[in-house]
């Protein structure tokens, strides 16, 4: 069952935000032979269940054949567990900002620098030991029958391999929950119960980023594939292996440098739902102003990263206030000068995790009847997105990441509009990998590489990445001036 037509085959689980995606590759290769997606509520809390209905919906007969299989899921949500394993409320997302409050409080009452040096990032909203302190204090009744805490990608892993007594994670995931160190590699359960209470429920074991998790059970292999009953104890036993293999997963952002083999000198800027700017590096960060998170990755190393709440929903959030579709979009910004004619806009439109401004909204700034047109707007939405990153990369820089190129991924990188402003406003080449789902790719790859390793050989898979297009950088002052425009800006309303 591992191996069709002489190829091995693993498949990769993208459970984001907005959908499941799943993929199914070949094992040596990385070339994709089916995939499928399944959407999910659009809700900053969901009821775990709905992430289980998406997975089967979008593995519906694509699992036949496939020898091992990982999950990379959003970052930092909330999984709380009885101790039956009942999930005791719908899960918190990341971009759920009610604990914005909590995570303050955490971080004035410990301090930046003890939380820094601590985990490696500052809470924010989004990080689920904020989203423990909110619990404890506005749902007491349901945090005292928390008996575990999952992420969202630990939970899928957990159900996919029969709900085991002991969940795992693996350290790239572990690195957003506030309460594990990436630089000891250990929880910190001091600070779990500081923030819980007093209490520190159970944490799953974190795994080797080659390891596997378990197996997929027999008994919800019906309900992932038709293909699959009645095969699980057939060809794969033949092949030594009682089923298809899970490997530990990891988080979105951890799969996706995992998928685009990210090397030192590489910064991927990654333009979703939300936009994140992250690179590997050999040792760990410790940013006390809380701008860079200090992660790690999903292969032993670190990923020093920056998040912005607003990146791909700026450009359809302008498009619909202007009443044109994202190419009209594109060709409207195109035909404006750098800098809209002084049109700036500050993209806050669902607060901001980079600045930390959960209740900050959007701004423009500029406003005259001469920089009222529907071009000038469009460039201001195009510029605005990519300065926030690009203030994250300067970010990055102050930890001492070198950057040398730009990876521009996700949806927005297929704008023709984003792809002509990147390298001004970056200051360095842009490479632009060919359009693909890198969460689900990075899932599938480590998948590979566990299989691999349960083998004995303890190699990555050697996955090539495509490139579609380099965008030389011209050094001259137009970048400057956007990005000194959008920093004056911001000092001006926030004071940073």
């Amino acid at each position: 069952m591992g191996n069709q037509g002489g190829r091995t085959l693993v498949a990769g689980v993208d459970s984001s935000t907005q959908s499941t995606k799943v993929v199914v590759c070949d094992a040596e290769t990385g070339r994709i032979v089916r995939e499928g997606e399944a959407p999910h509520p659009d809700a900053t809390e969901v009821d775990p269940e709905r992430w289980w209905d998406a997975l089967v919906t979008a593995s519906d007969g694509l699992l036949d054949g496939v020898a091992a299989l990982g999950v990379a899921a959003q970052q930092h949500g909330l999984v709380p567990l009885d101790d039956t394993g009942a999930v005791v409320r719908p899960a918190l997302l990341w971009n759920d900002t009610r604990s914005a409050r909590a995570a303050a409080d955490l971080v004035a009452e410990l301090g930046a620098e003890t939380w820094a040096e601590a985990v490696g990032s500052v809470p924010v909203a989004s990080f689920t030991v904020a989203k423990l302190r909110w619990m404890a204090e506005h749902e007491p009744a349901a945090a005292d029958r928390v008996a575990r805490v999952l992420l969202p990608h630990d939970w899928l892993t957990w159900r996919l391999t029969g709900r085991p007594d002991r969940p795992v994670t693996d350290r790239g995931d572990a690195s957003g929950t506030g309460y594990w160190s990436p630089a000891t590699g250990d929880y910190r359960e001091d600070l779990l119960r500081h923030a819980f209470g007093g209490r520190a429920p159970a944490l799953p074991r974190v795994l080797a980023p080659s390891a596997l998790s378990g197996e997929l059970s027999s008994e919800l292999s019906s309900e992932l594939s038709g293909e699959l009953s009645g095969e699980l104890s057939g060809d794969v036993a033949g092949e030594g292996a009682d089923g298809i293999a899970v490997s530990v997963g990891t988080g979105d952002n951890m799969a996706a440098a995992l998928a685009l083999d990210v090397a030192p000198g590489d910064v991927v800027v990654s333009l979703g739902t939300s936009g994140t700017v992250f690179a590997v590096s050999p040792s760990p960060t410790a940013d006390a102003t809380g701008a860079v998170a200090g992660f790690a990755d999903a292969t032993g190393r670190f990923l020093p990263l920056v998040c912005t709440l607003n990146a791909a929903r700026v450009l359809g959030a302008t498009a619909r206030l202007l009443g044109v579709d994202l190419d009209a979009l594109d060709r409207l910004a195109l035909a404006a000068r750098p800098g809209a004619d002084g049109l700036v806009l500050l993209p806050y439109l669902d607060g901001e995790r980079t600045p930390n401004l959960p209740d900050a909204s959007g701004t423009l700034f500029g406003l005259r009847r001469s920089t009222m047109t529907p071009e000038n707007l469009a460039r201001a939405a195009v510029e605005g997105m990519l300065c926030g990153l690009a203030a994250g990369l300067d970010a990055l820089r102050a930890e001492g990441v070198v950057a040398r190129r730009v990876l521009l991924v996700g949806g927005a990188a297929r704008s023709r509009a984003v792809r002509a402003v990147a390298p001004m406003i970056f200051g360095v080449p842009v490479a632009v990998p060919t359009p693909a789902e890198y969460v689900a790719l990075g899932a599938a790859r480590q998948a590979a590489w566990a299989l691999a390793a349960r083998s004995g050989d303890a190699r990555q898979p050697a996955w090539p990445v495509g490139i579609d297009e380099e965008l030389d950088h011209v050094d001259d002052e137009a970048g400057q001036r956007v990005r000194g425009a959008y920093a004056a800006a911001r000092e001006a309303l926030h004071g940073g």
